[in-house]
């Protein structure tokens, strides 16, 4: 079975220890020379292909390649975590420091993120207005460089969707409450819900539909918000990493990666989109709603 014995935390270390290699002009064997280990070893590891790693290479190899140091917390915290199970749940700033985004990276990598948020617009579609409210309730008392450097990052995500070359294919499913629920007053969600329009209007890639109330509860459960996460195929046609669910929650996330957990959500996910509206009348509902807010200022 392709991916056997890897796991999510030893992917994404792997894939952060290739990148800060890269990123310091080492080639593989001269690193592997410096952190006195074979070039095959170092390879396997920035592969995610071994069973564990000892938080010691993780360190050297940090301070070789000039890791700022809450990043390389962060890779330590990955190498700690890899001896969990593979469906794994994690605490802000317990193994994974707060300001280490394990999530954001991973979906930088995704060739296809499928996406269902019930009360929330998603990250990747939100306005700079709709997320500065959101930041400003999360971190009250955060400074205004803070929000904005929050916001900056919210914008660098949303590229992966809207830039030209290899943009990820992006569908998402949005509850009818999300449409419904005010965040920053009714411009704010009126020039929100204008963007939800224009999105797929100019970008083939981001595909949108609602869940009207009137659809109730498709599958027989009220589902939470969930990511879906593909990494594309190779040449042979088997995927170059298995799929993830990711659960966001208060105070963590959680990760799914077994077959049985991959296959609910997806399952989820097409009965939640059959019951949405098309996406036509998907438009035709938000034009409806942008304007019902816009008339609210006047």
């Amino acid at each position: 079975m392709p991916h056997a014995g890897l796991t999510l935390p030893l992917r994404q270390l792997g894939r952060h220890l290739r990148d800060w290699r890269q990123r310091s002009s080492m080639s593989l064997e001269d690193a592997a020379r410096r952190l006195e280990v074979g070039a095959t070893t170092l390879q396997r590891a920035e592969k995610g292909g071994n069973s564990r790693i000892k938080t010691y290479f993780v360190e050297k190899a940090c301070e070789l390649y000039g890791v700022p140091s809450e990043i390389k917390d962060g890779m330590v915290g990955l190498a700690k975590q890899a001896a969990t199970d593979t469906n794994w749940w994690y605490k802000f700033g317990d193994l994974i420091p707060k300001d280490f985004d394990v999530y954001v990276s991973l979906e930088a990598f995704a060739r296809k993120v499928i996406s269902y948020q019930p009360e929330l617009i998603p990250g990747l579609l939100q306005t700079v207005d709709y997320d500065r409210v959101l930041l400003q309730q999360v971190w009250p008392d955060a400074s205004a460089e803070e929000w904005d450097r929050r916001g900056q990052i919210k914008a660098h995500r949303q590229n992966i969707a809207l830039r030209k070359l290899e943009p990820v294919t992006l569908d998402v499913v949005i509850g009818e409450a999300a449409l419904r629920r005010v965040v920053g007053g009714p411009l704010t969600m009126a020039k929100q819900l204008r963007r939800l329009i224009e999105l797929p209007a100019l970008h083939p890639n981001i595909r949108l539909r609602v869940l009207p109330f009137e659809a109730g509860f498709p599958g027989g459960s009220s589902m939470p918000a969930f990511v879906l996460l593909h990494f594309g195929e190779d040449s042979t046609g088997e995927p170059e990493e298995p799929p993830v669910v990711y659960l966001e929650g208060a105070v963590g996330g959680m990760y799914l990666e077994k077959d049985d957990d991959i296959e609910f959500h997806a399952r989820s996910y097409r009965l939640m989109r059959d019951a949405s509206l098309t996406e036509i009348d998907t438009v035709g509902l938000l034009v409806r709603m942008a304007k019902e807010y816009e008339s609210r200022e006047r």
